[in-house]
This record gives C-alpha cells, structure tokens and sequence, in this order.
C-alpha cells in the first residue's frame, strides 16, 4: 500500500521554530517528527510514500538522505502551495490503488490496518478517521448517521463542546480524486469531501480509541512529549527526562519527568527545569527558572532568568537576570 504524508504547511502556530524548520521535521522525543509519522506506516505495511512542499524544502532533502529503512519516499516538488487535496492530487499518477493520507503534524498510534479493513468492508471511496475531543472549537465537528456514514462537515463551534473531529487520516480511492483539478489550490476538508457528499458517494467515517495530539502549536508540543515520556502513546518508550548522550545536566540542577534533552544541550548548576523542551545546542544558565518552554536549536536563557510558557526561536537568547512569560522570541533575537 502507498501513502501520502502532507508536509506542506507553514507551521504559522508553532513560530519560531518553523521560521527555519518545517513542521513536520521539528524534533519530536529528540528526533524530527516525520520519522514518527513514517515509522507508524512502515508498521502497517505501508512500503512507499509521497511527499512534496514548497516551503523550506531544501530541509526535506537533507531529512531524507539521512532515513533509512522503510518505507520508501518518492519526492514531489511542489511550486506554489496546493492545499491538502491539491497536494494529493499531484500525486495522483502514482496511485493506482487504495491509499493512504496523513496530516504530517498529527501525531497518533491509530491501527491503520483496522482503519483500511472498515473502509474495504464498506466498498467506501472515502474513510475519514475521527476521534473524540472535549473542546470542538479549533476542529470543527463532523456529522455521521447510525452507519457511520458521514453526512456533514459543520462549522467550527463558538462555544466549547464535546465531539468528533477529523483527525487528519484518510483512505481514498483513485476516483475520489477524478474532479480534483491539477495544479490548483484545493481543501480536502472544505471542497473535496463535501462534494463527495453531495454527489453520493460513499464516505465513511472511523472513530477509534487511538492516542491523538494535532503538534500545531507549542502548549500541545509541550504536551505531547509529556505523554510520551508517560507512556500514554503506543509504540513510544523512553525514560523521563529523556537526555541525549551527550546532553549535560550539571550537578545541582533539577531536571524534572517532563523534559526532554536534545543532542549537546545543557542545564547549568542549580537551574530549575520542568515541562521543557530542548532542541540541540540549547543552553539553560546557572540558577535560571524554566517551565513550560521550547528552546530551539542552539538558543539560550542566561543565568538567574524566570522563563515560563514560552518558546526561542534558533539561537535567540533570554538575556541574564530576565523575566520573561509568554513570548516567542524570534531567531537570533534577545528577550532583555
């Protein structure tokens, strides 16, 4: 079976760290979030996958000289962004069979082998998994009848309520791309499976009890690897707090169960540290305070600094002595 992986995207949620890497190659349990994705395909049976995006692509090319194993990759540039199904769509001379489609920035340990098997019983030509959340509003719902077929896609809710969601994995038939113009601009969610819809076609939805996390923005990154390193994601396992063999704690420091060290990182004497991430390089000075905060690739908080429900971009600084709450700071700039 093939798939498609959508690594299109610009990350807009998570800046800073996607001004330099793509979303789906931010690290993720010390390694970039597309080996995550790719792993979990190869599990299924999943033997070749497409990729393309147009931004920051040449970061692609470097990732994927440096996979190995399964499965393969087959790149496809893509000029100008397409959207989700117009991303699909350019790759629709490479699928002549049922497929796969995952959001790149979805992290899951959905059964893909059960989510075909529904789709296959079902003579489907398309099958959206679904999954439950409590608070509705950043996804929108989706509408099914008793037999799992789905009806609507609604609206994002204003006020906060439970539901079912699209949850970023599909399987399509070759046909359901048939009236996709190439080379256009085109939503999977908000074009092409409403006019599936409406024509008729059988469009089933899958809700299963799999681990779910949209990686969008730096709260649920934070949270993401705190579930990993609880253990709540199957096929994850790693200590808590996880550090790189050559990452540093110094003597007298507190590194708490939430952290996750990257390569050459370093937490000075007497530094407090709960709840944060820290890509490679990334250094926290002697008796700083850090909690809930991302440090990209060769950032830095200077010694003394309170730094809280933040994230620094590649090499930006939190200057000595700082009180810093809430902010992204950009690539190579300093929070005074």
């Amino acid at each position: 079976m093939k798939a498609v992986v959508l690594v299109g995207g610009e990350g807009t949620r998570l800046r800073p760290l996607t001004e330099t890497v793509p979303k789906p190659l931010v690290p993720f349990m010390n390694r970039a979030f597309l080996h995550h994705a790719l792993d979990l395909l190869a599990a299924h049976g999943v033997h070749e996958v497409i990729l393309s995006s147009p931004y920051l692509e040449t970061q692609f090319r470097s990732f994927l000289r440096e996979r190995r194993g399964d499965p393969a990759v087959a790149w496809i540039t893509e000029e100008v962004p397409l959207g989700t199904c117009g991303a699909i769509a350019g790759a629709a001379e490479l699928l002549d069979d049922t497929f796969l489609v995952c959001n790149g920035d979805i992290l899951t340990d959905l059964d893909l082998g059960a989510l075909v098997a529904f789709h296959r019983e079902r003579a489907a030509v398309a099958t959206i998994a679904l999954t439950r959340v409590e608070d509705a509003r950043p996804f929108g719902l989706v509408e099914t009848g008793d037999d799992g077929r789905v009806l609507a896609f609604r609206e994002k809710p204003a006020e906060p309520v439970p539901g079912t969601v699209n949850a970023g994995t599909y399987v399509l038939e070759p046909r359901a791309l048939e009236r996709v113009p190439r080379g256009a601009a085109v939503s999977i969610e908000r074009e092409t499976f409403p006019d599936l819809i409406e024509r008729g076609e059988p469009v089933y939805a899958f809700v299963g009890d799999a681990y779910w996390r949209d990686l969008g923005t730096p709260e649920s990154y934070v949270a993401a690897h705190e579930d990993a390193l609880a253990g709540r994601i199957r096929g994850i396992e790693a200590a808590s707090p996880m550090v790189a063999a050559d990452a540093e704690i110094h003597s007298g420091a507190s590194v708490g169960e939430g952290v996750v060290l990257g390569s050459g990182a370093s937490v000075a004497a007497g530094a407090t540290v709960e709840r944060a991430i820290l890509h490679a390089g990334a250094r926290i000075g002697r008796d700083a305070k850090v909690e809930g905060v991302v440090l990209g690739p060769a950032s830095e908080i200077g010694d003394g600094a309170l730094v809280r429900d933040s994230v620094l971009g590649d090499g930006a600084r939190v200057a000595p002595g700082a009180r810093v709450e809430g902010e992204r700071i950009r690539p190579g700039e300093t929070a005074p």
